[in-house]
């Protein structure tokens, strides 16, 4: 049993984190750690039907973001790594600059210290100069960028399809098949 940190944070898009844990749920073996930030739980207010506890539901383990002596919080707790979908730009800035002051980010800077793979999925635009320099520091220090850009070699036509290619390439880092991910297969 592999544990996988979710975090998901106060951008725009909520909806792909709740999307990620749905298809984390059809993976044996993937115990996941679920950590909701504030500023995510307005957003699934503001942008989605969803109660929080529907979202909370398809984890295995819920952590509050105030809790900084959850089990997540520790080196010595051992994870697969972290996915932050979407990751915010203040949750970007935290990451790129040691500024853990709360779950989500301490959860992040602990797969940095351990070197468990991180991957953020911003979700700001336009980028500004501080966003561009905050994403390639924590680039730089072994994050896994992967934004959700529109896609069109796979037919993706819909906005769920969109979700489900972004989904798709995320779950690749940690060696993950997802079903609905659709990749190029040439001409």
């Amino acid at each position: 049993m592999q544990r996988l940190i979710v975090g998901i944070s106060g951008a725009s898009g909520v909806i792909m984190g709740y999307r990620l844990l749905q298809a984390l749920q059809d993976v044996p073996d993937i115990e996941t750690h679920l950590v909701i930030t504030e500023g995510a739980a307005r957003n699934f207010a503001c942008e989605t039907e969803l109660a929080l506890t529907d979202v909370q539901a398809l984890a295995d383990v819920v952590y509050d973001n105030q809790d900084l002596a959850a089990a997540i919080a520790s080196g010595s707790f051992e994870t697969a790594g972290m996915i932050i979908m979407p990751c915010s730009m203040a949750s970007v800035a935290g990451i790129a600059n040691g500024f853990a002051t709360n779950l989500l980010l301490r959860a992040a800077d602990v797969c940095l210290k351990e070197e468990r793979r991180l991957v953020l999925v911003p979700r700001e635009t336009p980028l500004s100069r501080l966003h561009l320099r905050n994403l390639s520091i924590a680039s730089e220090l072994g994050c896994t960028i992967i934004p959700p850009m529109l896609t069109f070699y796979n037919g993706a036509d819909t906005v769920e399809k969109q979700v489900d290619h972004i989904i798709g390439k995320v779950l690749k880092r940690f060696g993950i098949d997802y079903h609905a991910f659709r990749p190029w297969q040439g001409r």
